[in-house]
């Protein structure tokens, strides 16, 4: 449907002395499935609440469609909101669940019937009409709720972490099938999540939140390959981080110096000087026998193998004193090297990537190390 586009301008939200959000500037488009995207404390939540109109901003102006509604209380607003709670009432069957809304639009009962109708078969749930939420799964409920606040047909429907409560399998179903139904229906969505997989597989574009401020905003892609801030990098997927000194552009991209072993970072800052952080994705990182020469190799010990299925993840000691982090496809055949086996580890060019010293998140910890806790 028309509308449902949204800019947020300078918006602050402070509670006594704490300041959840700190002057974000965002804006979503008409149609679009955007995330935000963030640790539990970062301001998301509060951010959603403030389009929502369930709290009201310190200062600034939440924008739906050219006006400004900061100060315009929720139930005039054009928005509808999904919980992670649900929220159904257990005595009512589905059906009167999700025409719940609808006794405040002044709808006949045979234009009822229709909607209700209309909302379940959008969301996969016709002939539950007259079963109760205790007779559901999660996945059900979720669903049912989705059509409750779909049948209102609103501008924008905002999403607080409504997969949270399901299990690992049925949350990857239902994601695949929440953007299949948002990009049916044509609604703009602002879902919140801390979950990366949720955010990378769902949203058109996503914004990465901390400490009440946005990091990075983009595509999912752009923003895993190319994250702007050491904070990105590690909190976006799983990522190998390494302090390192750079001295300057090369022909292909940064020079710089990790320990005593000199090598060249193509993505990120190539004008880099002094202290820098060092990233690369375990996927990039390639294990050759010892001794193997070429650009960007650094001797390592491999010091534990994980099978996780589809991959094994190989924990490298690498000679500065870092630990990395390798992912290994699964081919069905044995790896060639085990604990305690010497390798050469390979970091191309065009995967390492040079980032400002700054945060990261979970305390800072590398891919390596997170795994080992």
């Amino acid at each position: 449907m028309a509308g449902g586009e949204v800019q947020l301008v300078d918006l602050v939200k402070r509670f006594g002395d704490f300041t959840a959000v700190d002057g974000i500037n965002l804006q979503v488009g008409a149609g679009e499935f955007f995330s935000l995207l963030g640790p539990s404390g970062c301001g998301k939540t509060t951010t959603l609440r403030m389009i929502a109109g369930f709290e009201r901003p310190t200062e600034g102006q939440v924008v739906l469609d050219g006006v400004d509604v900061a100060t315009t209380p929720p139930h005039k607003r054009n928005v509808n909101t999904v919980f992670q709670n649900y929220a159904l009432f257990p005595h009512l069957t589905v059906e009167r669940n999700v025409a719940f809304g609808l006794r405040y639009k002044e709808a006949s009962r045979e234009e009822s019937d229709r909607l209700v109708g209309r909302a379940l078969e959008l969301v996969r749930l016709s002939g539950y009409e007259k079963r109760r939420p205790n007779q559901l799964s999660g996945g059900q409920q979720q669903r049912v709720a989705l059509a409750r606040a779909l049948i209102l047909n609103p501008a924008l429907l905002l999403l607080d972490e409504p997969l949270g409560a399901l299990d690992a399998k049925l949350r990857k179903a239902l994601q695949i099938e929440l953007k299949s139904i948002q990009e049916e229906v044509g609604i703009t969505f602002i879902y919140v999540t801390h979950d990366q997989e949720e955010a990378l597989t769902m949203s058109d574009r996503l914004a990465v939140m901390s400490n009440g401020h946005i990091e990075q905003i983009g595509p999912p892609q752009e923003v895993y390959e190319q994250p702007s801030t050491a904070y990105v990098a590690d909190f976006l997927g799983v990522s190998n981080l390494m302090d390192a000194v750079a001295y300057g552009a090369g022909a292909d991209g940064c020079k710089v110096k990790l320990g005593e072993f000199e090598l060249i970072a193509g993505e990120g800052e190539p004008d880099a000087q002094g202290e820098i952080r060092l990233s690369i994705r375990p996927e990039r990182v390639n294990l050759d026998d010892a001794g193997t020469s070429g650009e960007n190799r650094i001797p390592g010990m491999v010091e534990r193998i994980v099978y996780v299925g589809s991959t094994m993840q190989v924990i490298v000691n690498i000679a500065p004193g870092d630990k990395l982090q390798a992912l290994v496809p699964n081919e069905g055949e044995e790896l060639p090297f085990e604990q305690g086996t010497a390798v050469s580890v390979h970091l191309p060019r065009e995967a390492l990537r040079v980032l400002p010293q700054g945060e990261v998140s979970e305390e800072g910890f590398t891919a390596a190390a997170k795994l080992l806790r």
